[in-house]
């Protein structure tokens, strides 16, 4: 390694956001091993360093400035040692080099393994703490291939895949569509990150909505509930502490274009937006729309409501095969049972 290299080394470490003394050490330590394997009088007191200006490699063998020499392999006497420089005491280690004539071949061979290794494992890194940061959110890209009924997304540095208990049975794919998902999971293995996608995760609505909604992104819209049938419908509950914004209102935006912009993302899933409310009573009346109410009886302890709903309603709030109380009763977090009653 001369100054060329090391000047190389430096940028490739730049470009890759790499601290190029955390190579270099490791490429110390390699190099110390190789010594020791290749050259069988090595002794084991050495050491390898790479001069941080120029390049250069040397090997020492270090020893400690004794009164008296009992192991002239690990120690030198103080005599010895002044002749060499007269800064050393007693206690001090002395480099003394052994670097081996034809070290050089050995070192270069070292130096690319090491360098090449540990860029690829601090690339590794790198990517693994970028999406970690991307975990529970949204991320485009391009659908890549498919495998197994598996699902491999172009969303950059890496290849994500979309497993197919994540896909949604209603949705097409088909490779080089653009595609936005929910980043479900990051995993560090030994073959590098692997990035788990969803389509299915409620959360990938939340997301959604916030990137279409301004009020959301500003903190003056909260959702506080999502409950989903991937592909067929989804229920989410809103709420605004400013009694001036209508937090329904904002999420459904000028003539619809906000919800729809959702729904169209989603395959054209049908969207409820429902106000939220802390009286369970007007949460579950909301939630059980577009069917009116007509009363909400509360178990508190139970956690459970018997609610009442005009009879030609009765179907409405069900929905087809129970899907509208199912979805309420999740978005509210109470079992709900539906009876007719007279107006």
């Amino acid at each position: 390694m001369n100054e060329e290299l090391l000047k190389a080394l430096s940028d490739i470490c730049k470009e890759k956001g790499i601290d190029k003394e955390v190579i270099l050490e490791a490429l110390e330590s390699a190099l110390i091993a190789a010594y020791k394997r290749n050259f069988a009088s090595s002794p084991q007191n050495a050491v390898a360093t790479v001069d941080r200006e120029t390049g250069k490699i040397n090997v020492y063998a270090q020893k400690t400035v004794s009164e008296s020499v009992e192991d002239p392999q690990l120690q030198i006497s103080l005599i010895d040692a002044q002749k060499i420089s007269k800064k050393y005491e007693l206690g001090d280690i002395v480099n003394i080099e052994v670097t081996p004539a034809n070290f050089g071949r050995v070192a270069a061979m070292t130096a690319k393994q090491v360098v090449t290794q540990r860029i690829r494992e601090a690339e590794r890194g790198n990517i693994y703490s970028e999406y970690t940061e991307k975990e529970n959110n949204i991320v485009s890209g391009k659908i890549d291939r498919m495998e197994k009924g598996n699902i491999f997304v172009d969303i950059g540095k890496v290849e994500a895949m979309l497993p197919e208990k994540e896909q949604v049975d209603s949705e097409y794919y088909e490779v080089g569509r653009m595609i936005k998902c929910y980043v479900n999971e990051v995993r560090n293995t030994s073959k590098g990150t692997q990035i788990v996608l969803s389509r299915t995760h409620p959360g990938l609505v939340k997301k959604l909505f916030t990137q279409e909604v301004p009020e959301i992104q500003d903190g003056l819209v909260e959702i506080k509930s999502v409950s989903r049938e991937p592909g067929s419908r989804t229920k989410i509950a809103v709420y605004s502490e400013n009694p001036d914004i209508d937090a329904q209102g904002s999420c459904i935006g000028p003539k619809g274009s906000r919800v729809q912009a959702v729904s169209d993302e989603l395959n054209f899933e049908k969207i409820d937006i429902v106000k939220w409310s802390e009286d369970p009573t007007e949460y579950i009346k909301a939630a059980l729309s577009p069917s009116d109410v007509l009363t909400v009886d509360i178990d508190e302890q139970e956690k459970s409501a018997k609610v009442t709903v005009p009879e030609h309603q009765l179907s409405l709030a069900i929905g087809k095969s129970g899907q509208n109380v199912r979805l309420a009763a999740r978005l509210t977090g109470w079992k709900i049972d539906i009876s007719a009653g007279q107006e």
